[in-house]
């Protein structure tokens, strides 16, 4: 009889072993494909074509403001995505004076993250890079005069 509660004890724990190994999988699984449902197939959104964006960053539009009236557009497009911020910073550097603008300054805190400011025909860019705890977050904020 000794035996046999011995071996349903053992049984029982094992039993626990595995259901716990079973819903750390479930839960690892469930928080992986969750962080997959944030990027998107589409194309990013930039309201100005030579502003690239880049891949693996969604855009906030509840975050993110744009005006427009018959001389000026202004927007401060809002991003984010689980990007590097160092890299991203690069490439955004890379891509936006790629297609022309002038890289003016850039500065780094650890309270604020990166900024980085642009210029091209007359027009500014501010590019602001935070490194969220779960997200990073990319801030464009630009003005252009209409012609």
């Amino acid at each position: 009889m000794l035996a046999l509660r011995r071996a349903i004890t053992v049984s029982l724990a094992a039993l626990s072993i595995m259901s716990t190994q079973h819903t750390v999988a479930v839960l690892l699984f469930l928080a992986l494909t969750a962080g997959c449902t944030t990027t998107s197939s589409r194309p990013t959104r930039s309201e100005f074509e030579d502003i690239p964006v880049a891949n693996g960053l969604t855009y906030l539009p509840n975050k993110s403001t744009i005006i427009e009236s018959p001389t000026v557009k202004a927007a401060r497009l809002v991003y984010r995505g689980r990007v590097e911020v160092d890299s991203l910073s690069v490439g955004m550097r890379t891509a936006l004076e790629a297609n022309g603008w002038r890289h003016i300054s850039s500065t780094s805190t650890a309270d604020h993250g990166i900024t980085q400011l642009y210029e091209k025909a007359g027009n500014p860019l501010e590019v602001r890079l935070i490194d969220g705890w779960w997200f990073t977050y990319v801030e464009l904020t630009a003005s252009r005069t209409r012609q």
